[in-house]
């Protein structure tokens, strides 16, 4: 089994993430998080929250709506432009990116090696919605992108805040693109979610190549930070002809996917291309000087950036002749910090005792509870979902109240008294 087929496997068998609408088929695209995905999807949230607003003087949050009036999309340049290339294949009828060549060539073999093509044609991948109570109903969309929200609230959060230029607006949240064939699990997705920061500097070329490239660093390290290899990502600069329509310049940070180089996430110089096109300009307040600041975008995918990780932190290995799949995950991303189990399952005093050890530990982190199997298969269980840390009550901890503490990465095993315990694993986390 390819790793990337292990991958779909243990999300599905560990609850990560389930095909959506399973139970009907599934609906292309589209996909829902489970027990742990959620846990592990927030996790990444929160640390991007984390490091783009609470670790940040000049940064500040918003939520926008999903669903905005018609003409902001109109004003954007959305309608026109947020569009791909598309092929209809005219033997069965099946719809094709026109720019992706293996996922044609692959669909020749359908028919003996034999096609037969429409024209190119660019397909829109806005997708609309219908409002009101009553016909003809009001044509709207389901946001493409998050940032737009940003934009149409500048003098909002300008005039309500201390921000001065130069500042960000963060914000995450869901988007959706009518994408012709979404594919490669949860990469290519009609639903998805973004976390973005839209940095507001002077209209100034040098001042802003500098944070151009200030962004960049901050971001590729910031995946670093989080346990990716530093060999499986690299920067991708666009190539005029491939730019969005609103950007000066770009580049992606992509990753080593199982299925070649892939972006997830993008730094753009969008220049005064959305204000400009909103009429919002900024007054300066030391001067009075009134301009369109122009805007640097970090615009990262949570979803991609959630597959790369859990890929980039999957392992095997074997351990004492048996074999174990280890996520690598660091703890501030584990869905779970900690499991606690007694040795026995079947020792009333075990049992209570290690129930204590985790409602206390519970009331600071997020724990897990098991009791299932031999102690064995339950750290191997644990190691296969990235818990960092497993607490064993065994009959020593009735005595003198130390518990084993055992390491995932490691495996090594170590005694630590409960009264400890606590500020152990916060010392782990810190």
């Amino acid at each position: 089994m390819d790793l990337m087929n292990k991958i779909v496997s243990l999300c599905k068998r560990r609850g990560f993430i389930f095909q959506g609408s399973e139970i009907y088929g599934g609906y292309a695209g589209f996909w829902d998080y489970g027990p742990l995905g959620v846990e592990l999807k927030n996790n990444i949230k929160k640390q991007w929250w984390k490091w783009a607003v609470y670790d940040r003087e000049d940064v500040v949050g918003i939520d926008s709506a999903i669903i905005m009036n018609p003409r902001v999309w109109e004003v954007s340049g959305h309608l026109k432009a947020l569009t791909d290339p598309l092929v209809e294949c005219k033997i069965c009828h099946k719809r094709f990116r026109a720019d992706n060549e293996d996922i044609i060539e692959n669909h020749k073999k359908e028919h003996g090696g034999k096609s037969d093509w429409t024209e190119k044609k660019n397909f829109s991948l806005m997708t609309e919605v219908f409002l009101g109570t009553t016909e003809p109903k009001e044509k709207s969309y389901l946001r493409g992108e998050i940032t737009q929200g940003v934009f149409v609230n500048f003098n909002n959060v300008v005039s309500s805040t201390r921000v001065k230029i130069p500042f960000g607006i963060a914000q995450i949240g869901k988007a959706f693109r009518n994408e012709i064939t979404p594919g490669n699990f949860s990469f290519r997705s009609r639903e998805f979610e973004q976390m973005e920061l839209e940095y507001f500097v002077r209209p100034d070329e040098k001042e802003s190549s500098k944070v151009f490239e200030y962004w960049k660093k901050e971001r590729m390290n910031w995946y670093i930070s989080l346990g990716m290899k530093k060999e499986n990502l690299r920067f991708s600069d666009h190539k005029p002809e491939d730019r969005a329509h609103y950007a000066k310049y770009a580049t992606d940070i992509q990753y080593n996917a199982p299925f070649g180089w892939s972006e997830f996430e993008g730094i753009h110089h969008r220049g005064d291309w959305d204000l400009g096109r909103h009429k919002l300009t900024y007054k300066d307040p030391d001067t009075d000087g009134e301009f369109t600041p122009w805007v640097i975008e970090t615009s990262g995918g949570v979803d991609r950036s959630m597959l790369f990780i859990l890929i980039d932190s999957y392992y095997e290995d074997n351990i004492n002749g048996k074999e174990r799949i280890v996520l690598k995950l660091k703890p501030q991303l584990a869905p779970y910090k900690v499991a606690v189990f007694p040795l026995l399952a079947n020792k009333k005093e075990l049992i209570e005792k290690a129930r204590k050890i985790y409602q206390l530990l519970s009331t600071k982190l997020n724990c897990v509870w098991d009791d299932r199997g031999n102690i064995g298969k339950r750290y191997f269980s644990q190691d296969e979902i990235g818990t960092p840390w497993c607490v064993t009550v065994d009959f020593d901890s009735l005595e003198d109240n130390t518990v084993t503490v055992r390491d995932r990465d490691t495996t090594k095993q170590e005694r630590v008294s409960v009264d400890k315990l606590s500020d152990y694993f916060q010392n782990k986390l810190s």
